[in-house]
């Protein structure tokens, strides 16, 4: 398990505080995603997890063990855990499957190679094995990466925005595997990411953080359809917020339907294609509102808006 009681952290030459009294547990083999606008802290919440900075204030335990930073070790990070920065921390001038097996060990070369072929098959990229990583595209090298911090399987994997560099195309199939053989290794994992898409359909909980503050920590399919806030609701998706028989209340575009006739009567401002539908972008009493629409609606025409039933 993983423990954090009241952290907070300020930069050298900073008056305001980077994370404030964070506190929060994860159980072993569970997934979390700490989401959050840019500059909200998420990055640094890692690193202090990790042992790269040290903490102002609270503590942090892995399985009762304190995590401590720089002050405390000659090299910074915890040995049973291993982080992912933003940048690969790959070496150029060797080849794939040398830097995914470079943190194994050499006295069992047949072990050593079976285990890079089943890493580099995680993360799509047998075909580059005998590659050197500066001939890399930045998405290939985040995926060899990828598959490097698991060559040892670590207890505890933390990621910083692990999917960034890569093409739409093979984000959810790279997604689907890492998640996939995490769950399989019971290896603990935290993603700090600002694309929720990266972990909606595969983290068992989310935290949320807004200006170095913990604002919720709950199971992902319940922040996501309770909407506690705006700024919550918002990170997944656009949201409208319209006053609903004297309530005001916030929707996705998706649980808003077009009618003949309603008190919601909205005016067009853009429609942007989405493939199976359109995204409106419409105004009603000053606010921004959005919707989906099978087909492209005319600027300024007039649209009538409720709530979707649920069945």
């Amino acid at each position: 398990m993983l423990k954090l009681n009241n952290v907070s952290f300020v930069y050298p030459n900073q008056k305001i505080n980077t994370l404030n009294s964070i506190t929060f547990t994860i159980e072993q083999g569970k997934n979390l995603a700490i989401i959050g606008e840019s500059g909200c802290g998420k990055s640094t919440l890692l690193k202090l997890i990790y042992g790269l900075l040290d903490v102002n204030d609270g503590e942090i335990y892995w399985k009762n063990e304190l995590v401590t930073g720089p002050k405390f070790n000659l090299v910074p990070g915890m040995g049973n855990m291993k982080y992912l920065a933003q940048d690969f921390d790959l070496m150029p001038f060797i080849t794939v499957a040398e830097n995914v097996g470079s943190f194994l060990s050499n006295f069992f070369p047949e072990e050593k190679k079976k285990r890079v072929d089943t890493l580099l098959k995680v993360v799509e990229m047998e075909e580059f094995a005998n590659i050197k990583a500066k001939y890399l595209s930045g998405g290939q090298m985040q995926r060899v990466a990828l598959a490097k911090v698991l060559a040892k399987e670590p207890e505890l994997l933390l990621l910083d925005e692990p999917f960034s560099h890569i093409d739409n195309f093979r984000k959810n199939s790279l997604r689907r595997n890492i998640f996939s053989y995490l769950k399989e290794k019971n290896i603990t994992c935290i993603i700090a990411t600002h694309d929720v898409n990266d972990s909606l359909s595969f983290t068992d909980e989310i935290l949320v953080i807004k200006d170095g503050k913990l604002v919720i920590q709950d199971k992902m399919l319940a922040v996501y359809n309770e909407k506690p806030n705006k700024y919550v609701a918002s990170l997944f998706d656009d949201v409208s917020e319209i006053e609903v028989n004297g309530e005001k209340k916030l929707f996705y575009p998706h649980e808003l339907e077009i009618v003949e006739r309603s008190e919601i009567e909205v005016e067009v401002i853009k429609s942007y294609f989405k493939g199976n539908c359109f995204l409106v972008e419409g105004s009603f009493n000053g606010n921004l509102v959005y919707f989906l629409s099978d087909k492209e609606l005319k600027e300024e025409e007039k649209i009538c808006l409720k709530e979707k039933s649920r069945n």
